[in-house]
């Protein structure tokens, strides 16, 4: 097991990955920290992660609904192989701001 270290909206957050997937988890990480750092400041931190991981999600949801579409236009960070991790992530998001709100 190995972890990497994810900066998101200013905050440093250690990730337990399998050994190889280190570069993959911290590109990921990176989608998340750009939807967050897109919503701006003005909300909480465990809204901004919902939040973004709304939105991810929803990319993927419209993925799923326009392969051959998403196919030409999305970046590798994107593709259908990184989809289960996006879905993992923003499980987790939700289940960290679930936690942090309650």
């Amino acid at each position: 097991m190995s972890n990497v270290t994810l900066q998101i909206g200013g905050r440093a957050y250690t990730m337990a990955c399998a050994d190889g997937e280190e570069a993959h988890i911290a590109a990921l990480g990176r989608s998340i920290a750009d939807k967050v750092e897109q919503m701006g400041a003005g909300q909480s931190e465990v809204r901004q992660l919902l939040f973004a991981s709304l939105l991810l999600a929803d990319e993927l949801h419209e993925a799923r609904g326009r392969p051959s579409a998403i196919a030409a236009s999305t970046p590798a960070a994107y593709s259908d192989e990184n989809a289960g991790a996006f879905e993992a992530i923003a499980d987790r998001l939700e289940k960290l701001a679930l936690s942090l709100e309650g």
